[in-house]
């Protein structure tokens, strides 16, 4: 069967898998939504025996069902190699009676490595499928990981570009030297003068831009995103919550078609969005509990029914999750709404022009999977410290967030499921961070002294994408206004 694509925005005309990697936004504005989400084609006990990759094309082909077998497995051999220090690719650490499924093992020590391995070539692999004779210029907003992970997949790819807009002053400084320190002719990274959502709110009018998109066209570029609004990094990252699954059984810590529970910290919403597809692929997964920070836009929505931007914007130790427009969520409002475009259409143009709208209690009543929570500075820190000292395991920022919100929902909710937390980057990543948590006494340090520490108190050794920044010289200096980014893009794209 031929799975095929639609906009979140217009129902009516559909595309085929490779045109919606391709274009990443619909020219509407909409996200791209498979017409209906496929069911797996195995049983778990065989899911069980499957490697990472061997799981990876059980997932994808049910998505990607115009790509063939070995187009597919190529992307997926090319994507999930040694550039993961793990055979595992995401090894389940279990800490007393919780599952951390760690993705950080890819070469940028974050989890967006795991779609972002493999983006690349299913961006190329569909540009042929296609005909495409343009240059692609990949166009990504960062709140910190996805800049790195997007540069570092993209390099060098022959008939790519990529720009990558990030907060300056907004990430942590091992994110900042990350990207600013990238090789490769194609890449391009520019700091911005505001916040992550200037960034992503520019990038996405640069996408709604037909004028520009002529303009490109006839100079030989055609735009398409790096960022989770594109379907292939959605699709990439339903495969690790299919494999931890098959994990927990293999290793008998669960009995075939119990349920799991899930907590994700999350910002834009894509990451805990794969894991609602895994659930409604088959996966037994009960509860997706969704972890915010003192942004808790998601947690007030899933409240309250009530999404409302207009807010401060508070600067966390948990900057990938500093958000207060998660682009992601449009594709579940309109799945909540019945695959209503109209309906979803309406609430993201109250979204845009007064910051805020409001499901009906139809829709609301739609988001039972869903659990929500949040954890401020003070809880995060104390999280990283406490699971620290009690089990000698270091966590990030991002990942403490989850911890400490699915600790305070056990306690209230009573539910003993047992549970797996998504652990999005390595503790190396936000070392400031984790190791002041840790002690305070440590913010006296610099930052690679610091580094050198947490390898010792952690036992954990200090990954490539680390040490390789440590005297890697700074090869990206631009800098701009969040009004002035189709300027800079249209000036990078002619040097």
């Amino acid at each position: 069967m031929n799975l095929l694509y639609k906009s979140t925005r217009n129902a009516e005309k559909t595309v085929t898998a490779s045109e919606a990697i391709l274009k990443g936004l619909a020219d509407d504005g909409g996200l791209y939504v498979p017409v209906s989400i496929p069911k797996l084609d195995v049983t778990l006990d065989e899911l069980k025996e499957m490697s990472y990759q061997e799981t990876a094309y059980t997932v994808m082909k049910q998505f990607l069902t115009d790509f063939t077998e070995e187009e597919l497995k190529n992307c997926i051999a090319k994507a999930y190699d040694s550039k993961f220090d793990t055979e595992e690719i995401a090894p389940l650490a279990k800490v007393e009676d919780t599952y951390y499924l760690e993705l950080f093992h890819g070469a940028t020590i974050a989890f967006k490595d795991m779609a972002l391995s493999i983006l690349p070539h299913l961006l190329t692999t569909s540009a042929k499928k296609n005909n495409v004779k343009n240059e692609i210029v990949i166009l990504t907003a960062t709140s910190g990981d996805t800049g790195k992970a997007a540069l570092a997949g993209f390099a060098d790819v022959e008939g790519t570009k990529i720009i990558v807009f990030y907060p300056k002053n907004g990430v942590s400084k091992v994110q900042e030297l990350q990207m600013v320190t990238q090789k490769g002719a194609n890449t391009s990274v520019v700091a911005i003068h505001g916040n992550f959502d200037c960034a992503q709110s520019g990038v996405k009018a640069i996408f709604e831009n037909k004028e520009l998109a002529k303009e490109m066209d006839e100079a030989g570029y055609q735009f398409s995103s790096a960022n989770s609004i594109n379907i292939g990094r959605l699709v990439p990252q339903i495969v690790y919550y299919v494999y931890a699954y098959a994990k927990l059984l293999q290793n008998e810590e669960i009995t075939a078609g119990e349920e799991i529970n899930v907590v994700v910290p999350t910002g834009n919403f894509g990451n805990i969005l794969a894991a609602y597809f895994a659930k409604h692929m088959g996966v037994p997964i009960g509860k997706l509990i969704c972890a915010s920070n003192d942004n808790k836009v998601l947690f007030d929505f899933f409240e309250t029914g009530v999404y409302d931007r207009n807010r401060e914007f508070i600067l966390t130790i948990s900057p990938s999750m500093d958000i207060l427009i998660s682009s992601n969520l449009e594709r579940l409002v309109y799945m909540i709404a019945g695959c209503d475009a109209k309906k979803n259409s309406e609430l993201m143009k109250a979204l845009k022009e007064k910051g805020v709208y409001e499901l009906s209690d139809d829709m609301k009543a739609n988001l039972s999977d869903f659990a929500a929570g949040y954890a401020t500075e003070a809880e995060v820190k104390n999280q990283i410290a406490n699971t620290y000292k009690k089990t000698g395991y270091v966590m990030d920022t991002h990942t403490a967030v989850a911890a400490s919100v699915y600790e305070k929902y056990r306690q209230e909710s009573g539910d003993e499921r047992k549970t797996v937390i998504a652990s999005t980057a390595s503790p190396y990543k936000f070392s400031r961070s984790v190791m002041t948590a840790i002690d305070a006494n440590y913010d006296m340090m610099d930052e690679f002294d610091l580094i050198d520490t947490l390898e010792v108190i952690s036992n954990v050794d200090i990954p490539n994408a680390v040490e390789e920044i440590r005297d890697a010289k700074i090869r990206h200096t631009l800098e701009c206004d969040p009004d002035k980014m189709e300027e800079t893009v249209k000036s990078i794209l002619k040097r």
